[in-house]
């Protein structure tokens, strides 16, 4: 997915998330190091080996934060025209009838489940319109047929 729809709240969230991260994280996790260092023989030294695990988790992170607000478009989409990110849509899988935000977990809507548009049922419905029916692949294997009942601003 090459944008993700962010509400105002959740783009200044992360905003403010990247930015401690970037500083305020890596001053501390920095010092943890050093601190570590000092204790002896890295080769044994649990301390230094599990400061470094939390620094590549968090450089991970900032990595992540870093994509999603470049990739960021704050609002919502106004065409509900077909399935989209950033739109509120009710699936019929086989049956069962759902109701699901389509973008990232990072901006969650209301009490709906997220969808992603990358995952095997987010992409067979991207750009599906109301009354369309698709199919799509689960991770074993199965073949699902989905149908579009809704779509809505949130």
């Amino acid at each position: 997915m090459s944008e993700t729809y962010l509400s105002q709240e959740a783009y200044d969230r992360l905003k403010a998330e990247f930015e401690d991260l970037t500083t305020n994280g890596r001053r501390e996790i920095a010092k943890t190091i050093e601190t570590a260092r000092a204790h002896g023989d890295l080769r044994e030294n649990a301390e230094y080996h599990a400061a470094k695990e939390d620094q590549g988790r968090m450089e991970a992170r900032i990595r992540q934060l870093e994509h999603l607000l470049e990739t960021a478009v704050i609002g919502t989409p106004t065409n509900v025209d077909a399935v989209q990110p950033g739109l509120v849509v009710t699936l019929d899988v086989e049956g069962d009838v759902e109701t699901w935000y389509v973008g990232s977990r990072e901006d969650s809507v209301g009490d709906h489940d997220i969808l992603s548009a990358d995952s095997p049922m987010g992409s067979a419905i991207m750009g599906a319109r109301v009354g369309e029916e698709r199919k799509f692949e689960t991770p074993t294997g199965a073949q699902l047929g989905v149908k579009v009942v809704e779509i809505a601003i949130p």
